[in-house]
């Protein structure tokens, strides 16, 4: 028996659109009621495009679903890197949170999937 399954985001406006996957790594997890999460570059065009386009806002955005505070982005030019520091993140902290994520793990894969506007990715990507 064949099963060919479709999924939404394939047949929408952002199917072209990248995501930030394309261009990245991720690692998240806890501090406290805080979340971590490292983005960390393919490559020196993939990191100089997400350094435009991959902003505090822009992840506060996505992540706003889920009550957070604020957001901020640290660079780290020299392993062509990023750290989201996002206040509120795990409804109370590990110890205290009935989430499912307390420790916020699933973060950085979730981010992994944020689709970004822009025309000009790097090659190869999207």
């Amino acid at each position: 028996m064949s099963h060919s399954a479709s999924f939404p985001h394939e047949h929408s406006a952002h199917a072209h659109t990248p995501r930030v996957g394309d261009f990245a790594h991720a690692r998240s997890g806890d501090k406290g009621n805080r979340a971590n999460v490292g983005v960390v570059a393919f490559d020196e065009p993939c990191y100089a495009w997400l350094k435009v386009h991959l902003t505090a806002q822009a992840v506060a955005d996505y992540f706003r679903p889920l009550g957070i505070g604020a957001v901020r982005r640290y660079e780290l030019p020299n392993i062509l890197a990023f750290n989201f520091v996002i206040d509120e993140a795990l409804a109370g902290g590990a110890s205290r949170s009935l989430r499912l994520d307390s420790q916020g793990k699933a973060l950085g894969v979730a981010l992994l999937e944020l689709r970004l506007p822009g025309t000009d990715a790097p090659r190869g990507t999207s």
